[in-house]
């Protein structure tokens, strides 16, 4: 399986943040809406993702749900009719639930930052460092540290788990 080391923080200053990244970015931005839907999966966590032009991938991920950088698995699959898909599990897994935001993207060298704004939480961020076959996750997350230091990301904004969590969390 494919594997990054991931942050996820809450963004208290989106406008800030952005110009931050903006200065970094070898590339971006990519302004990208997406659905997710999440389906009960007991090893990991599955998620339709769909795309405004109909097409979507299906992504199956693990990783632990802990603040700071963390290694991420996972596998994706193009789909071609991705409603038709989502009947099929929902039917086989159960409907977890969505997660509707807009996303801005920027390229840094290898690294993907993500500035969402997530329906019903707000705003938030997400590093993603692409991390090379066998290569060690220390190197990827000394990576994410240095881009969190450039980018004043404090460790109280950081947060453990995904944006499906803390919609369950808030009762959305």
């Amino acid at each position: 399986m494919a594997c990054n080391i991931e942050i996820k923080a809450r963004v208290a200053d989106a406008e800030a943040l952005e110009a931050r990244v903006a200065e970094l970015a070898d590339e971006g931005p990519w302004l990208i809406e997406q659905h997710d839907i999440f389906f009960n999966c007991a090893q990991a966590r599955l998620k339709l993702r769909c795309f405004d032009n109909g097409e979507g991938e299906l992504i199956f991920y693990r990783r632990v749900d802990t603040a700071g950088p963390k290694a991420s698995e996972y596998e994706r699959s193009p789909v071609a009719d991705p409603q038709s898909l989502r009947r099929v599990l929902e039917r086989a897994n159960g409907l977890r639930g969505e997660v509707i935001k807009t996303r801005m993207l920027y390229l840094v060298g290898r690294t993907r930052i993500h500035l969402d704004h997530v329906a019903g939480l707000g705003d938030y961020m997400e590093l993603e460092v692409v991390l090379g076959t066998d290569e060690a996750s220390e190197t990827g997350e000394a990576e994410a540290r240095r881009l969190m230091q450039q980018l004043d990301i404090e460790p109280n904004a950081l947060i453990d788990g995904a944006y499906i969590d803390l919609i369950e969390a808030n009762g959305a």
